[in-house]
């Protein structure tokens, strides 16, 4: 007799990795979380929020953990992405500025909740420590190595060292985002503002402060 496997024994780690139920449970879980914090929060109180079984969760995580991870490196990764300016001209610095400064401000406005959570976690869970380390600098590193190629080529004048620069306009991301949090109609201004700011630090022609 031919055995038959069950369906999710011929899927690959890709296949569950980009499931639609994945995605569903990882949105849920930064709902609850962000509702009644890592502690209180529960795998039925995801599930319930994601319409997905409690066998349906352990398909993709093994425990409230490893979601929580799951979500800082996700986070991680959104605020990478916001670097990554697909469809503006790399040439055009101005442009480049305002997309990922939008970007980013973006991106800490959706997971703003979930960043206090990670930087509570840190200081007691080796795990996130690592990863809410990697959300602070990997993003900060990789601007500083981009403002650096704008000196070298000679299409930017900085007014600090790259990697100070990078850590001030992050700052100013995240200060503005949190207004932009309360008050959403401030968010053009705030992305309008923080890449004056930066082109003028920059010392692009043209940047100049609000």
């Amino acid at each position: 007799m031919t055995r038959t496997q069950k369906p999710w024994a011929v899927r690959t780690a890709r296949d569950r990795t980009e499931a639609p139920a994945r995605a569903r449970l990882l949105d849920a879980a930064e709902t609850v979380f962000a509702r009644l914090g890592h502690g209180p929060a529960t795998v039925a109180d995801i599930t319930a929020e994601a319409e997905v079984s409690r066998a349906g969760f352990y398909v993709y995580f093994a425990s409230k953990e490893e979601i929580f991870r799951v979500l800082a490196a996700r986070v991680r990764d959104a605020f990478l992405a916001a670097q990554d300016v697909p469809g503006v001209d790399t040439d055009d610095t101005r442009a480049v500025a305002e997309a990922s400064v939008g970007a980013f401000i973006t991106a800490c406005v959706q997971h703003l909740p979930l960043l206090r959570l990670l930087e509570q976690q840190a200081r007691t869970d080796a795990d996130v420590g690592a990863l809410w380390e990697e959300i602070r600098e990997r993003p900060v590193h990789r601007l500083a190595r981009y403002i650096g190629r704008l000196a070298e080529q000679g299409r930017a004048t900085p007014v600090a060292e790259p990697l100070v620069l990078a850590r001030a306009v992050g700052g100013m991301c995240v200060e503005f985002a949190r207004v932009a949090a309360e008050r959403p109609d401030r968010y053009d201004d705030a992305v309008r503002e923080v890449t004056a700011l930066y082109l003028h630090l920059l010392g692009v022609p043209g940047g100049t402060a609000p």
